[in-house]
């Protein structure tokens, strides 16, 4: 006898609701900004400007795709697709690494070639459309970072941004550097080192949202432990086919059968069990089925 528990619909619409608004936000400035800066690669005559304002692309297209996602996100459920179309956020997540997996790489490959072959840059100019672009990365950063700990999403593009933060830095201290210096090959060294800085948080990303996309045990929940906390419920004799899966990086999702003590009433252990998994794991959607003896295929199941 299955009973499904409810999930908190409304606190997911008021979140996805100021994530869309700081992801607008975000995305008209690194769009405004991206404008000037392809403006000033061609006004200065700036290899290191054009390649940043290919990084600043992504995040555009980032931030775009995250916004949508959100608001694909948010349309309810139907007949095909009973749970929603929250996953959508976690694949738009995992595209967002791919991406910063491919700038990353391209990075890194002009790093070396202009090693090998030392471009002239108009360092002035770099300097301040750099100054500006890190203004802009520093305000997008700040407006993101409230729902980047709620949405592998969010922090999808949080982490573009960021990573476009630190090509921005880049940019002003090797700007720095080669007008005062005429260093030039400090230049590829910068673009180099930020890419190297990037791959790890981006393999990271991609971790976490291949694991959602694999319907692993959520982050932060243990199936031991969630076993052990069923089992202790009154009226509760054994625990089997316990599964465990995220939809989105905070919709947290349960099925379990339950075998039940002699005399116990069904729907008091279902509900005991509902309100102990809402309690200790914040797993409000759960379906329990009860029974008076484990299955007989019990053995075959998920332990």
């Amino acid at each position: 006898m299955p009973a499904g528990e409810h999930s908190d619909g409304h606190g997911h619409d008021h979140t996805a609701g100021a994530n869309a608004k700081m992801l607008s936000w975000a995305l008209a400035l690194t769009t405004a900004y991206l404008v000037a800066e392809l403006v000033g690669a061609w006004v200065f005559r700036s290899l290191a400007l054009l390649s940043d304002a290919a990084h600043m692309f992504t995040d555009v297209v980032a931030l775009a795709i995250a916004l949508a996602a959100i608001k694909v996100g948010q349309r309810p459920a139907d007949d095909r697709r009973t749970f929603g179309y929250r996953r959508f956020e976690i694949l738009a997540a995992a595209f967002n690494a791919v991406l910063l997996f491919v700038v990353a790489a391209y990075i890194l490959y002009e790093g070396v070639l202009r090693i090998m072959e030392p471009q002239p840059v108009g360092s002035t100019g770099m300097l301040v459309v750099a100054g500006v672009g890190l203004a802009v990365n520093l305000i997008s950063m700040r407006l993101l970072s409230a729902g980047k700990e709620r949405s592998l999403n969010v922090k999808g593009a949080y982490l573009e941004v960021w990573a476009d933060m630190l090509g921005s830095l880049g940019v002003i201290g090797g700007a720095a550097v080669i007008m005062f210096t005429d260093w030039t090959w400090v230049d590829p060294i910068v673009a180099i080192a930020i890419g190297l800085w990037v791959l790890p948080r981006t393999w990271t990303l991609l971790k976490n949202t291949t694991h959602i996309l694999l319907e692993g045990v959520p982050a932060g929940l243990s199936l031991a432990a969630v076993r052990s906390t069923i089992a202790g419920v009154a009226g509760v004799a054994d625990v089997h086919d316990l599964h465990l899966w995220a939809v989105s990086s905070d919709e947290a999702n349960c099925s379990v059968h339950v075998a039940l003590a002699p005399a116990a009433d069904h729907e008091a252990v279902r509900k005991a069990v509902a309100t102990v998994l809402a309690a200790e794991f914040a797993i409000r959607h759960a379906t329990i089925q009860t029974e008076r003896e484990a299955c007989a295929d019990a053995e075959g199941l998920h332990p």
